[in-house]
């Protein structure tokens, strides 16, 4: 699992997990962010919770980071990966090591308003109704497969 933040999503799916709602196992939880609550969360459960340095650009892994993260969720047999809150853009390599088996969750109902602060994009066009999805990821921002959606009044 990949996030940046406070780890809201994680709780929710580690919880889930926990209660058996939730037929999965947590190999690892990364971050970008040294200090991301994600983390701390994670250790809280006794889970392997590791920083692993993006390198030089903002929004995106650069070419050294994205081959070592790679190589870390190799060693722990990751097979899928969930984006909870992780606010890099994923290509390339890592896209096709993991075809098919990176789903993210995005706070809006896509394909209506992609990309950062989704939430933020509605309230300000004035939406009477907005909520979540969970989608496969590809090449584009919040463009692959929905997988779930649901809606909630504002």
């Amino acid at each position: 699992m990949l996030g940046s933040g406070k780890g809201s999503n994680f709780v929710a799916i580690a919880d889930a997990i926990a209660a058996g709602a939730l037929s999965a196992e947590i190999a690892i939880v990364v971050s970008d962010v040294e200090t991301a609550g994600i983390l701390d969360q994670a250790r809280q459960r006794g889970l392997r919770a590791e920083y692993h340095s993006p390198g030089r650009f903002r929004s995106k892994l650069d070419e050294e980071s994205e081959p070592r993260l790679i190589a870390r969720l190799r060693e722990v047999r990751a097979e899928w990966v969930v984006l909870a809150g992780f606010m890099r853009i994923l290509k390339g390599e890592f896209l096709r090591h993991y075809e098919h088996r990176v789903v993210n969750i995005h706070p809006a109902l896509l394909p209506a308003f992609p990309g950062l602060e989704a939430w933020k994009q509605a309230l300000d066009y004035g939406v009477k109704v907005t909520g979540c999805t969970v989608h496969l990821v590809d090449q584009g921002i919040d463009t692959g497969p929905i997988v779930a959606q649901e809606a909630v009044a504002v």
